[in-house]
């Protein structure tokens, strides 16, 4: 949420984004004024009249920011090279609420790597997750913002992101690091 060490921010045009939690999509106007709350994986997240706003990277411009740079992988990169990058890659995607990654959250519950079968030469990933609630009004963004990211690996043709409540996740499935981050020990 907000506090004083919070970033101002205006946004410099008119800018798509995600209410939080509900899930929402909207136009925030050029001219509002906000606070970014969190800044993590290429997204913000940002306090607007009351509210919290997930901000893409693609939109970053709006609020006065540089998006992510380009991904980048070796002509000859094989299917170990792509699946250290799609881990490297679903470390980027956070629950905006949350600052701590799907994969320290324990989200993700498997991220298979094949070649496609329509398209000689690129790659279709395949991702098992979950979410903390399965009732997570951002359920449909994070599904999304995984997807996206790993369609930006170059020869990821398709990312297939299917969204499962069994096993039901629990507090154990966090990484070590994440319960420390969460005071949940």
């Amino acid at each position: 949420m907000y506090s004083r060490s919070s970033e101002p921010v205006r946004f410099e045009r008119d800018c798509a984004a995600v209410l939080v939690p509900q899930g929402e999509k909207v136009t925030l106007p050029a001219g509002s004024v906000g606070y970014i709350t969190q800044a993590l994986g290429g997204s913000w997240t940002v306090f607007v009249e009351g509210n919290l706003f997930r901000i893409a990277g693609i939109d970053a411009d709006a609020i006065g920011k540089e998006p992510p740079e380009p991904l980048e992988l070796p002509d000859d990169a094989g299917d170990e090279a792509v699946e250290q990058l799609v881990w490297r890659q679903l470390r980027t995607c956070f629950d905006p609420e949350i600052p701590i990654n799907v994969v320290d959250l324990g989200l993700v519950y498997e991220a298979n790597v094949k070649p496609h079968p329509d398209k000689p030469g690129q790659r279709l990933v395949e991702i098992r997750m979950t979410l903390t609630a399965p009732a997570c009004g951002m359920g449909d963004i994070l599904v999304a913002d995984v997807r996206d990211k790993l369609e930006m690996i170059p020869t990821v043709a398709e990312a297939d992101v299917e969204l499962v409540f069994d096993p039901p996740w629990n507090r154990n499935m966090m990484s070590e690091v994440a319960r420390l981050e969460t005071g949940m020990l």
